[in-house]
């Protein structure tokens, strides 16, 4: 699998209206060529505009939509969009809700099931009843997600080199909650890595937002990890 060192690099568009993430693009311009969409987006009323007009870009679409329902409904979810445009969606690591997913999901559409969200903590699942600890139960999704025809799974950086060992090189790993190393202040997002980190770790992909989104200039934040990036693949 060959991917084109400057879409390894996915911007996350979690902005509150589409004109404002017609902006960001339009700032961050050749810079970037590939860009998450997710659910602050979809309850605009506007998401497929943005769709469509992201893809006139030139531009890639990861659908960050998280389905998480009974199968049918999936199912049915995923033949709304799979002829989109949109080249990754995103469901939740529950066993029917992938398999319900990857029979729909036809040529070009790739299903990546959420493991454990970069957002919780091993004190979050004790709360919640679940008696083993996020490295465990994020492997054991991610081998039920290949095993029911998904392409991948999104993963934290400190589960990646885990999962790829587990998973094989075939397998799409995304990893959100990266942070450059000049990166200061906090957020919702606990388990962090930095670019470096998640590629060495074995990631496909990572997923930026509030670093480059956030950035006194958004462009050149951009461009010093699409650097970074270029530099560790070109080693």
């Amino acid at each position: 699998m060959t991917i084109p060192t400057r879409e390894r690099l996915i911007v996350a568009l979690d902005v509150p209206d589409v004109d404002a993430a017609k902006a960001l693009v339009r700032t961050l311009g050749d810079t970037v060529s590939f860009y998450k969409i997710g659910l602050e987006l979809a309850m605009t009323g506007r998401y497929f505009e943005l769709l469509d007009w992201l893809l006139e870009q030139d531009k890639r679409v990861f659908a960050d939509l998280k389905f998480y329902d009974i199968p049918a409904t999936v199912a049915a979810a995923v033949r709304q969009i799979r002829g989109r445009g949109a080249s990754f969606l995103t469901v939740h690591g529950e066993r029917s809700v992938m398999e319900a997913a990857a029979k729909e999901k036809g040529d070009t559409l790739k299903i990546l099931a959420v493991t454990v969200l970069t957002s919780v903590e091993q004190a979050d699942l004790t709360r919640v009843g679940i008696d083993v600890d996020i490295e465990t139960l994020a492997r054991r999704r991610a081998a039920d997600a290949i095993a029911s025809g998904c392409d991948g799974v999104i993963c934290s950086g400190h589960e990646a080199r885990r999962l790829r060992e587990d998973l094989g090189p075939s397998a799409l790993i995304v990893t959100p909650g990266i942070r450059p190393a000049e990166s200061s202040g906090s957020d919702d997002q606990r388990r962090i890595v930095t670019p470096r980190t998640a590629f060495e770790n074995g990631a496909d992909h990572i997923v930026v937002g509030r670093p480059i989104r956030a950035a006194a200039d958004p462009r050149a934040a951009a461009e010093r990890i699409q650097r970074e990036i270029a530099d560790f693949f070109s080693r």
